[in-house]
């Protein structure tokens, strides 16, 4: 079969990059055509996107990406809860706010005065978190009604990017699904729980599935891309959702950590699992590729590692992701813990402060140095995967078997070794690009280059090494695991 290539633009919350993805028929190659920052921008008081910036990197990757092979698809994958609003002549009324910010604050005690906490969870089965976009939008409905009057569309960033792209105006199902509006029993949006609180409805868009054709480049956008012929697909448009598309599930019961910013650790199950222990242990069901869906957790990740570099940064210690776990690995081990999920730690500033002052609060040494800081984050990391994992065995009735650790946080050998000697499991590392990967994989099927997900797992597997940690339990780690419970 003669190579074919598609663009994988993926977003995601630190950079961006466009990938040309090539497939054989066997195997993928990857190849950056353009990689860019990604960031907040405060504007006053209020943290935004830089969406048109976004959108000028695409095209300039878009370009680039041409310029290396003619494209078989354009697909666009990004992180979940942000969404931008459009007018009524489709201008967007404002660049939309990061999920960081704080407009949110109060918004969940809002929504449960109106629907109950559990109601919302039964209706969609999403994890309670303050930056979902209901509660976005609840913190427009109650703070800027006049400004909320005005929107006439609500999409989400990849469907308002996909927009942006081709003049289509959807919503992609396992974007959509992270929103907290979405019902997945009634395969709609929550249009009952969102009335009862007060939210527009009519602005929600009409939503699609994985692998839908939206159409080619509008003619401005090809003109400044030099692109035509090649459609825009939409992949998984959640980048986890694309990432475990990808993702060479050893078996059934195998379990992944899409590692980033954030950790998204779960398993893939057929249906729903919307349950009292699935309630309690602060699960989501998010969509997947091929009508299944995601039950995982949402982590802090190594969002709190990034904001401390930046801090160290500011302050003149430059270091490297490398550097910071050299330093890690070299530091006492198990001296203090902290819950990568604590609220204090979700909006961007001094982490490093931040971290030192839970462990004071929690009766913990303070770690006193950058490198035990790192291996505080790291080991406390691991220790809540293996609270994830027993969580989602309790959930399931059935035992996990393997973890894969896919994404940027795959080439941390630490905490991929950390994560073996925790779980007490195997952990299989890569591929790094997953994302990337499962986009293209989708834009693969939807143009009849593969036959199924099955077989493109199966041709990741040929195409990129993973690399295993077999896991090396101890007492150490077992103490440490009680003590982090205990403390949580």
């Amino acid at each position: 079969m003669k190579t074919v290539n598609f663009a994988a633009v993926d977003l995601g919350a630190e950079s961006g990059r466009v990938m040309r993805v090539g497939f054989d028929g066997a195997r993928f190659e990857l190849e950056a055509a353009h990689r860019f920052p990604n960031g907040p921008v405060r504007v006053g008081e209020t943290l935004h996107w830089d969406a048109p910036k976004l959108l000028a990197e695409i095209k300039k990757g878009l370009r680039l990406c041409a310029q290396k092979a003619p494209l078989a698809g354009i697909g666009v994958d990004t992180w979940g809860v942000d969404f931008g609003l459009l007018g009524a002549r489709d201008e967007l009324l404002e660049n939309p706010v990061h999920y960081r910010d704080r407009r949110t604050d109060g918004m969940m005690d809002e929504a449960f005065r109106i629907v109950p906490r559990r109601e919302v969870f039964e209706r969609t089965g999403i994890q309670f978190m303050q930056l979902n976009t209901l509660y976005q939008v609840l913190s427009l409905a109650r703070q800027r009604p006049e400004f909320l009057a005005q929107a006439r569309t609500l999409l989400t960033m990849p469907d308002l990017l996909n927009f942006w792209l081709t003049g289509r105006k959807v919503g992609e199902f396992t974007i959509a699904t992270t929103t907290q509006m979405y019902d997945p029993r009634a395969g709609d949006w929550a249009r009952p729980m969102l009335e009862q609180l007060r939210l527009p409805t009519g602005i929600l868009p009409p939503i699609v599935k994985p692998g839908t054709v939206l159409g080619p480049l509008l003619d401005s956008v090809a003109a400044e891309t030099g692109i035509r012929g090649a459609p825009v697909i939409a992949p998984a448009c959640h980048d986890t959702g694309s990432a475990v598309a990808a993702a060479p599930l050893f078996s059934p019961h195998s379990a992944y950590i899409s590692s980033g910013t954030w950790s998204l650790a779960g398993v893939e199950v057929a249906a729903p699992v919307i349950t009292p222990v699935t309630y309690a242990g602060g699960f989501t069901n998010e969509g997947g590729a091929n009508g299944t869906v995601r039950l995982l957790r949402n982590i802090g990740g190594l969002w709190l590692l990034q904001e401390c570099r930046r801090t160290w940064t500011d302050e003149g210690n430059v270091y490297s992701y490398d550097d910071l776990t050299r330093l890690a690995a070299a530091a006492p081990e198990f001296a203090a813990f902290v819950d990568p999920d604590a609220p204090e730690f979700g909006p961007p500033g001094d982490m490093p402060a931040r971290l030192r002052h839970y462990c004071d609060r929690t009766n913990q040494p303070p770690p006193d140095s950058h490198a035990a800081l790192a291996r505080c984050i790291l080991e406390s990391l691991a220790l809540r995967y293996r609270m994830t994992i027993e969580n989602l065995e309790a959930a399931l009735g059935w035992k996990v078997d393997r973890i894969h650790i896919i994404g940027g946080g795959s080439q941390n050998t630490l905490l991929c070794q950390m994560t073996a000697d925790a779980t007490g499991l195997p952990v299989l590392a890569g591929p790094v690009e997953a994302t990337a990967l499962g986009n293209a994989l989708i834009q693969a099927l939807a143009t009849g280059h593969l036959a199924s997900i099955a077989e493109g797992r199966e041709a990741v597997k040929r195409s990129f090494s993973l690399i295993p940690y077999d896991p090396h339990p101890s007492e150490a780690w077992q103490s440490a695991y009680q003590r982090f419970r205990r403390m949580l």
